[in-house]
């Protein structure tokens, strides 16, 4: 028996850009068309972003590639997903996010065991860029110790 594939896409962008402070785990809402081309890996997160509307959370900007086989029913590539959490989390995102300089960036969308489809978004707050140096710096300071590690074997 094979090993399913296994379907993670993940916004590297934002790692860069913001600081987490908290992680959670949100379902979507999808139609039928969605789900299938995210199984196929045709998503992009890059310029996605979360943002309140009536005291539900949504994400816009999420790019899902229309299915292949679909027909009339095929969905909109970029259309707003509502994103399903629990109702005290929400509450605790919205309080936050009303303060100045926290917002909810998505991080990574796969599918679960159970075969749903779940996005993690964080709780960020923007770095400054003397952070974003500091970022590269031990980016390059990693990289440099993998070499030398793998020269050495």
């Amino acid at each position: 028996m094979s090993q399913p594939k296994v379907i993670e896409i993940k916004n590297k962008k934002a790692e860069f850009e913001y600081r987490f402070l908290q992680v959670y785990e949100a379902g979507l809402q999808l139609q039928g068309t969605e789900i299938k081309s995210i199984r196929a890996g045709f998503a992009n997160l890059n310029d996605a972003y979360c943002f309140f509307k009536r005291g539900e959370l949504f994400v816009r900007s999420l790019y899902i590639k229309e299915y292949k086989y679909g027909t009339y029913n095929n969905h909109e590539p970029r259309r707003e997903r509502k994103l399903l959490l629990k109702k005290q989390e929400l509450k605790k995102l919205d309080r936050k996010v009303r303060e100045k300089g926290f917002t909810i960036v998505p991080v990574r969308l796969y599918i679960s065991e159970r075969g749903l489809a779940k996005l993690e978004i964080a709780l960020a707050q923007g770095k400054k860029s003397y952070d974003k140096r500091q970022s590269i710096k031990e980016r390059e300071s990693k990289r440099e110790l993998d070499r030398q590690k793998k020269f050495r074997l």
